[in-house]
C-alpha cells in the first residue's frame, strides 16, 4: 500500500539523516567563488538547546532532561509528523539566515550561490539515506515533500486549518488547564502559538505567504499591512492607542515565553513567573487572537460584499 505523505516523512526517522540534519556530518569542500576560501559544507550545528528551543517553537516542550540530540529530533519528528507540520520543520531547518554564520561577509550573489549549492549536496546526502526504500526528499515550491522516486504526482499545498472561535476557546480552556496544574510554562507556549497561528491564517487569508523568520513580531507587522492596521486620524485617539498597544501584547508575550521556557537554556536570565502573570498572558492573547479574527472577518465580508454589488 502506498504510503501517505504524513507516513512518508517517517523515513526521515534515521540516525544518519539526524546527524545530517543537526550539523553532525560534514561534507565536502566548497570554495567561495568571490575570494577563493574554503569551508565545509555541512548544516549549522544544533546543540541540545538549539533543539528544545526549535521544538518549543513548534509547541513541543522539551525539558533538559539530559536525553541525547538524536532523542530531541526523534521526539520533534514524531510530534510533526502527528501534528502535520514536517514541511515546516524541514523549511525551519533550511531557511537560508540560519546559514548565516556561516557566509556572513559575503555578497549577495555568492551567498545565493553557496546557500543553493549546500542545500542541494545536503538533500542528495539525505536521499541517500533514502534511495533503498524507492523514495525521496523533495523541495517544490517552498515545500517538502517525502515521495517515490520518479513520482512526478504534484505536490499540494496544505488546506487552511480552520481557525475560528471555537478554536481559540479551546486554545484557552487548554491553557487554563495548564495554569491549574501549575505548568505555567505550557500555558504561555500556548499563547505564543495561538497568536502566531492566528497571524498565519489571517495572511493566508489574503493569499500571502507568512514570512518564514519565526519572528512573531515580523508576522504581526505583516498582517497590519495586510489588513491597513495603522494609526489613523480620522479615528478616535483612544482606538488608536488601542491599536498601538497590539505591539506591546505580541512583544512581551514572545519575549516571556523566551524567558521563563525551559526550552531555552537560559540560565540566570530564565525567571520564574506567577500564576497571576500567566494569565494575563493567555488572556491577552486570547483578545488579541479574537480581535486579529474579527479583523480577517470584516474585510473579507467587505470584499465579498463589493465582489457581488459589481
Amino acid at each position: 500500500m502506498e504510503q501517505t505523505q504524513n507516513n512518508s516523512f517517517n523515513l526521515l526517522r534515521n540516525a544518519g539523516i539526524y546527524a545530517i540534519l543537526d550539523g553532525d556530518s560534514k561534507f565536502e569542500e566548497y570554495k567561495f567563488s568571490d575570494n577563493g576560501a574554503n569551508i565545509t559544507i555541512a548544516m549549522p550545528y544544533l546543540n541540545g538547546a538549539d533543539l528544545r528551543n526549535l521544538s518549543s517553537s513548534f509547541g513541543l516542550i522539551q525539558k533538559n532532561t539530559g536525553i541525547s540530540r538524536w532523542q530531541y529530533l526523534d521526539n520533534l519528528f514524531e510530534y510533526c509528523i502527528k501534528e502535520d507540520l514536517c514541511s515546516d520543520l524541514l523549511l525551519n531547518f533550511f531557511d537560508k539566515k540560519k546559514f548565516k554564520c556561516k557566509f556572513w561577509g559575503h555578497s549577495v550573489d555568492v551567498i545565493d550561490e553557496a546557500y543553493n549549492t549546500f542545500v542541494q549536496t545536503i538533500l542528495k546526502k539525505i536521499n541517500g539515506f533514502l534511495y533503498f526504500d524507492d523514495y525521496e526528499l523533495i523541495l517544490k515550491d517552498n515545500q517538502f515533500s517525502v515521495r517515490q522516486i520518479g513520482c512526478n504526482v504534484e505536490i499540494q499545498a496544505p488546506s487552511l486549518k480552520n481557525i475560528n472561535y471555537d478554536y481559540i476557546t479551546g486554545i484557552y480552556k487548554r491553557a487554563t488547564e495548564d495554569i491549574e496544574n501549575k505548568n505555567f510554562d505550557s500555558a504561555i507556549t500556548k499563547s505564543r502559538s495561538l497568536l502566531e497561528e492566528i497571524f498565519c491564517f489571517v495572511i493566508e487569508k489574503k493569499n500571502a505567504i507568512p514570512p518564514k523568520t519565526g519572528n512573531i513580531y515580523e508576522l504581526y507587522k505583516k498582517v497590519k499591512d495586510l489588513y491597513n492596521m495603522h494609526n489613523k486620524s480620522n479615528i478616535d485617539k483612544c482606538i488608536n492607542a488601542l491599536l498601538s498597544g497590539l505591539v506591546n501584547i505580541v512583544k512581551s508575550i514572545s519575549e516571556m515565553r523566551n524567558s521563563v521556557s525551559d526550552a531555552h537554556g537560559l540560565g540566570s536570565k530564565r525567571f520564574k513567573v506567577d500564576e497571576h502573570h500567566t494569565r494575563l498572558c493567555v488572556n491577552s492573547a486570547i483578545t488579541m487572537s479574537e480581535f486579529i479574527l474579527a479583523v480577517e472577518q470584516k474585510a473579507n465580508s467587505k470584499q465579498n460584499k463589493i465582489e457581488v454589488e459589481i
